[in-house]
C-alpha cells in the first residue's frame, strides 16, 4: 500500500507484512495511549483493541489526540476508531468501553486473547496495571507498560528498560514491589529520570472522583495511582503539557513496532 511505503524502505516487505497481520490491544486512550495508538495505525498495523471508558473532557484537549472541541463528551475509543478508519481504512479496530479491573480483565478480552500479539498498558492505576501483567504473563502475551508522565516537562528522559533497572519514578517503586508479590520478575516499562514536578493548582482547582488515592498508601506518594481501584478517592489533578504524554506514547509504538517486526 502507498500509505506504508516509505515505513517500508526501512522495515522492508517482510516486516511490513508482519504488522499487518498483527494484533495489538491498548489499554487507556488518553494523553499516552492515543498517541501511541495512532502511531500504530500510521505504522500498519493490521488490527487494533482499544480499551478506554472514558469520555473526552475539555480539559483532555491540551495533549490527547482524540480531544477536539467537537468531541468532547464522546467515547474516547470511538473517536479514535474514526481517527483510525480516517488513516487507513482497511485497520480492523475492536473498541472496549470498560474500566479494567483485576476481575473482568479476562471476560473483557474473551475472543480476541488468542489473537492478540502485543499489549500496551497506559492506564494509570496500579491494580489495573497489574492485572494486565499478571494476565500478559498467563497467554505469553509481550506487555510494555507506560509509568508516570504526568508532572514531568522533559521528554528526552523517557527511558525504555526492564522495571528492575528503573530509578527515580515513584510508580516505578511500587510496581516492582507488587510484582514481586506476584512472582512476575520482569516487566518492560517506559519511565521517566525525571523527578516529578510540583504542580501549582490553579485558585479555584476542581478536585476528580478517580480511582487514585490523595493519601499515600504503600509508599505511593500523594498525586499517584492509588493501588486500589475498587476505592475510589479524591486526588489532586496533575499537571500535563502537550508534549510530554504524546512522546511516550510514540516512543512506546516505535519499541512494540520493532519487537514485533524484529528490526531493532
Amino acid at each position: 500500500m502507498e500509505e506504508f511505503e516509505r515505513a517500508g524502505m526501512l522495515l522492508g516487505t517482510e516486516g511490513l507484512s508482519r504488522l499487518g497481520e498483527s494484533t495489538v490491544a491498548v489499554f487507556g486512550v488518553g494523553g499516552v495511549g492515543s498517541h501511541c495508538i495512532e502511531a500504530l495505525a500510521r505504522g500498519g498495523v493490521g488490527r487494533l483493541v482499544l480499551a478506554d471508558s472514558d469520555v473526552v473532557s475539555r480539559s483532555n484537549i491540551n495533549r490527547q489526540s482524540v480531544a477536539f472541541q467537537s468531541t468532547i463528551g464522546k467515547f474516547k475509543t470511538k473517536v479514535m476508531e474514526n481517527i483510525i478508519h480516517e488513516i487507513c481504512p482497511n485497520t480492523e479496530v475492536i473498541t472496549i468501553e470498560a474500566f479494567v479491573l483485576p476481575e473482568n480483565l479476562e471476560e473483557l478480552l474473551c475472543g480476541v486473547t488468542e489473537k492478540l500479539d502485543y499489549i500496551v498498558d497506559a492506564i494509570d492505576t496500579v491494580a489495573a496495571k497489574l492485572a494486565l501483567a499478571e494476565f500478559a504473563k498467563k497467554h505469553g502475551i509481550p506487555l510494555i507498560a507506560s509509568m508516570g508522565t504526568g508532572n514531568k516537562l522533559h521528554s528526552e528522559l523517557f527511558k525504555i528498560a526492564d522495571i528492575t533497572e528503573t530509578s527515580v519514578c515513584p510508580l516505578c517503586r511500587v510496581m516492582r514491589r507488587e510484582l514481586k508479590k506476584r512472582g512476575i520478575e520482569s516487566l518492560k516499562v517506559l519511565y521517566s529520570t525525571e523527578p516529578p514536578l510540583k504542580p501549582v493548582p490553579p485558585s479555584a482547582q476542581t478536585k476528580e472522583q478517580e480511582p487514585a488515592g490523595d493519601v499515600p498508601k504503600d509508599g505511593l506518594e500523594k498525586g499517584h495511582p492509588q493501588e486500589d481501584a475498587q476505592a475510589p478517592r479524591k486526588r489532586a489533578i496533575p499537571g500535563s503539557v502537550s508534549f510530554v504524554p504524546p512522546a511516550a506514547g510514540i516512543m512506546i509504538a516505535g519499541q512494540v513496532i520493532r519487537d514485533l517486526t524484529g528490526i531493532h
